[in-house]
């Protein structure tokens, strides 16, 4: 697996702007997130496209590629390309043939956001087929959460930089961050820590996901889908993914916020 020559985009990038500090305005440089399309490409089929940070994509093509069931394993992705474009970036994968020909007969065809939820989704019936079932005995030490929130902020470089992106941290059983990932979109970001946390052959079965964000319906069947048992939020879950969360068996903490969170499904995990 390998990048195409020149298809490092950066990250983010200086702009110049003027601020203002009462009547006066002062000339500076504003480090700002960048966000390209990027598509998603499958044995030569455009699969979905997405805007989101132009760094970490072969994690995020490998983390989307499992949270959407696209492939069952990182090992189903046989290759992948990464090749700049004059419109974007194309992540060109090659994948089983078992997967491309299953990929052909439910294909859906995402226009993504960088607040995308349902976007594609065929139908309300394929919608409610979707939720997986996470079986884990998987238990979180007290103040796990807590303890990883203390840490999250010095580990967001990209957030530091630019103010505009949410992270995905992967946290063991006793609140210790193992792996970070950002981006522009909260989806993204999760995508990405997944994928590079299955890239290095880690399992999910034994810690939780933090996410900056609110707990969306699509954060819960992510991290479902790849076997995530807790999922931490520093923000409000919607009633979807609470509902999305009980019926998958996630444990889902919100409001997650210094010493105090509030736990919305399973509790049975968090002691």
């Amino acid at each position: 697996m390998h990048n195409a020559a020149g298809t490092e985009m950066e990250a983010y990038r200086s702009y110049p702007a003027s601020r203002r500090v009462g009547g006066d305005a002062i000339g500076c440089d504003e480090t700002l997130a960048e966000e390209v399309p990027v598509a998603l490409v499958y044995n030569g089929i455009s699969h979905a496209v997405m805007l989101a940070t132009p760094a970490d994509l072969e994690d995020f093509a490998f983390g989307f590629s499992l949270s959407e069931c696209v492939v069952g394993r990182a090992g189903e992705i046989l290759d992948m390309e990464i090749v700049e474009r004059a419109t974007g970036i194309e992540v060109q994968m090659q994948v089983t043939a078992e997967r491309a020909q299953a990929l052909k007969q439910h294909r859906r065809s995402l226009a993504g956001r960088t607040g995308c939820g349902l976007c594609g989704t065929e139908s309300l019936d394929q919608l409610a087929r979707r939720a997986t079932r996470v079986e884990s005995s998987s238990l979180l030490a007290a103040g796990a959460v807590a303890r990883a929130l203390t840490q999250l902020q010095t580990s967001q470089h990209l957030f530091g930089l630019t103010g505009a992106v949410h992270a995905a941290a992967w946290c063991d059983a006793n609140g210790c961050i193992e792996l970070l990932r950002e981006d522009v979109g909260r989806h993204n970001a999760l995508d990405k820590m997944i994928g590079a946390r299955a890239r290095h052959c880690g399992a999910f079965d034994d810690g939780f996901v933090l996410m900056t964000s609110r707990a969306s319906y699509e954060i819960v069947q992510k991290s479902a889908a790849v076997g995530i048992a807790v999922v931490a939020a520093v923000s409000a879950p919607t009633g979807m993914a609470v509902r999305v969360a009980v019926e998958s068996g996630v444990t889902l903490v919100g409001f997650a916020r210094g010493e105090r969170h509030c736990v919305y499904s399973h509790p049975q995990r968090i002691h």
